[in-house]
């Protein structure tokens, strides 16, 4: 055995030594082989590209949120600046149930109580929802969520409990009585609005409201009540207007358009195609004639709520009505639609 001193090396020191980690070849001092280099390359490329995947991936939960949330600030600015607004007229809100006005019309209500625009917003529930047995519970609910949507105070909320208006989801309520309701409450008449009714003169019909809303002919989920309600509305309107051809209504009536299922779970993601919606068929119905029309009493009404009328929205359903707060309601103040978009269209309606 020979022996060095401590500053010397042996001859094949440089071919032995492992400075880094490698292919075991290096380890032998062996020049490794093409394929074993490819290998290694590979395997370190493989490495580095599961992390630039990953990071990737985190960038994109990141991005997700802040997209989402720009997108509705710029929508909701959108709908508030580009669409028209109703200002000082007395309105009322049609609905079948105590908690409609939640889950539903929202942001239709939250808009329209606005400090500055000047409406008086009312609801006539057309039944306590006492299909459980808790029609007391929800009329006292229903006053704890208007007040939350901005109604002024629990007197401008009307809950009717009559055995004519069942709360039932196969019951069709008659159109007729529903008339009666209405014409009793805002034109002075009990006979559903015939010519003979007290609040028309030799000026024409008058009324105690300027505009009613309420759902479409399908409404919405398809719940015959919401349906009758609708058409309750119209025969109330026609029947005002009986006898008094040639004469402007003095009830504009709007109706909540419903949407496919896709549509109606895609909450704030549906605001885009909505506004499209809304300014194509504006476009479309753009005639001289419309357009005067228009300046007087809106074609299409659109609201968008902002974060904050949302979360309104949603403290409607969960402080005010608890009593309904079942699991499935939790999915839909997430993700239902009408709890931040409502879209609202100016019903025609002929003699």
């Amino acid at each position: 055995m020979q022996v060095r001193g401590s500053s010397e090396l042996p001859p094949d020191f440089r071919s032995r030594a492992v400075f880094f980690p490698g292919p075991p070849a290096c380890i032998r001092g062996q020049q490794p082989t093409p394929l074993v280099r490819l290998a290694f390359r590979k395997g370190v490329f493989q490495v580095f590209s599961q992390d630039r995947q990953q990071m990737q991936q985190y960038y994109i939960a990141a991005f997700v949120p802040i997209l989402v949330t720009t997108l509705w600030l710029y929508t909701a600015h959108i709908a508030r600046a580009g669409f028209p607004k109703l200002r000082n007229k007395r309105i009322c809100l049609l609905i079948a149930h105590p908690d409609d006005e939640a889950m539903f019309f929202a942001p239709t209500v939250l808009a329209l109580t606005e400090n500055g625009l000047g409406n008086h917003v009312k609801i006539l529930c057309l039944s306590s929802g006492n299909a459980d047995g808790l029609g007391a519970t929800r009329k006292k609910e229903i006053a704890a969520s208007a007040s939350l949507l901005g109604l002024r105070s629990a007197d401008d909320v009307f809950v009717i409990d009559d055995d004519a208006f069942p709360d039932a989801m196969a019951k069709t309520w008659d159109a007729t009585k529903i008339s009666t309701v209405l014409s009793s409450a805002f034109s002075g008449s009990s006979n559903g609005g015939s010519s003979s009714s007290a609040r028309a003169d030799n000026n024409g019909p008058t009324a105690t409201i300027d505009v009613l809303i309420t759902f479409d002919e399908h409404g919405v989920s398809g719940h015959r009540n919401h349906i009758s309600l609708y058409h309750g509305a119209v025969a109330w309107v026609r029947a005002l207007m009986r006898g008094h051809g040639g004469w402007e209504c003095p009830v504009t009536l709007y109706t909540l358009r419903s949407t496919n299922v896709v549509r109606k779970y895609l909450s704030i993601l549906d605001a885009p195609f909505t506004i499209l919606q809304c300014v194509l068929q504006s476009v479309r119905a753009g005639t001289a004639a419309e357009r005067r029309n228009k300046e007087r009493m809106p074609t299409r009404l659109m609201y968008l709520s902002d974060i904050g009328g949302y979360r309104m929205a949603q403290r409607a359903m969960t402080e005010a009505h608890r009593s309904q707060m079942r699991w499935f309601r939790w999915g839909w103040i997430a993700v239902g639609r009408f709890m931040v978009v409502n879209d609202l269209r100016r019903e025609k309606i002929g003699s």
